[in-house]
């Protein structure tokens, strides 16, 4: 009688703590604290605060980069500089993610493209170049991105790279300062391009030129420059004035000093784009001969 256990000393013993297993109790507990735990909002981080930062900046200067080639200038290069100090307070904060590794590098491709945009109507001799440098910097970093993601291991970033893959490619990306350094010197070559399309009549012949007026009726004229503002005394008016008289020793100064890296940084690009390139190919040779091909045909 002993030995048999009645119907309700049975449910008693499975609906006890002890027959459930303690176990079980710090499971379920474990499983409600981690779904009361709050999610991390990756968008509020603050590197991804300061690509905010970035982008906002990188608009201001746009709006003023027709008539306004100081203010456009200021604008423009605080928002390249705030490029390196994203990666600081990622690092301080261990607040490193993909999503901002990709905005920051969206951010500096579009900057550098809109800028580029710029001086192709400014030369339009030139434009076929520009576009050409517009082409090789979203094809390259858009090539080396994918192939890291879909060649490289879980997680990796675009800037790891194997030196046995590019030696080039490893010295540019592991190191901080150098990485800084071509970048900064880059996107000064464009700002100087750009300051002087306002200020050099060796490059810009037309500042010396009187504006003509049409002598033919119903041909599209010329006007006065006066004439494109309501008021001669007006922002827009009194800047372009000033961006005719501005004083072209320091632009050029920062041309001839960082057209070198500029040069150098194609090169990268061009480096890039082919290793990505064979990267990638070497993947499809992989899958392809996993998936027995190609498919040989019989003699």
């Amino acid at each position: 009688m002993s030995g048999v256990r009645t119907r309700k000393q049975t449910s008693e013993a499975s609906s006890s703590p002890k027959a459930n297993g303690s176990g079980n109790g710090k499971a379920s507990a474990g499983a409600r604290k981690a779904t009361s735990e709050p999610k991390e909002n990756i968008f509020l981080f603050y590197p991804n605060l300061i690509g905010y930062a970035r982008i906002f900046l990188a608009i201001s200067s746009l709006y003023y980069m027709p008539l306004h080639p100081r203010t456009c200038s200021i604008l423009y290069s605080v928002s390249c500089l705030l490029d390196a100090l994203d990666g600081v307070a990622a690092r301080h904060f261990h607040q490193s993610t993909r999503f901002g590794a990709v905005l920051d590098m969206v951010t500096d491709r579009c900057t550098t493209a809109c800028l580029l945009v710029f001086l192709s109507s400014a030369w339009p001799r030139w434009a076929i170049l520009f576009q050409g440098l517009i082409s090789l910097d979203l094809a390259s970093h858009y090539m080396h991105m994918y192939a890291t993601l879909s060649m490289g291991e879980s997680g990796q970033s675009h800037k790891s790279v194997d030196e046995e893959r590019s030696w080039v490619l490893k010295q540019y990306y592991s190191n901080n300062k150098v990485l800084f350094l071509f970048c900064a010197l880059n996107e000064l070559f464009f700002i100087a391009l750009y300051l002087l399309s306002f200020s050099s009549p060796m490059l810009s012949p037309s500042l010396l030129q009187p504006v003509p007026q049409s002598t033919q009726p119903g041909n599209p004229s010329h006007p006065d420059p006066v004439s494109l503002f309501a008021n001669p005394h007006s922002a827009g008016a009194l800047e372009l004035a000033r961006a005719n008289k501005m004083d072209s020793k320091l632009p050029w100064t920062i041309l001839v000093i960082s057209a070198p890296i500029m040069a150098g940084k194609q090169i990268i690009n061009v480096i890039q784009l082919c290793k990505a390139a064979s990267w990638l190919a070497e993947g499809d040779r992989e899958t392809r001969k996993a998936m027995g091909l190609p498919v040989r045909k019989r003699k």
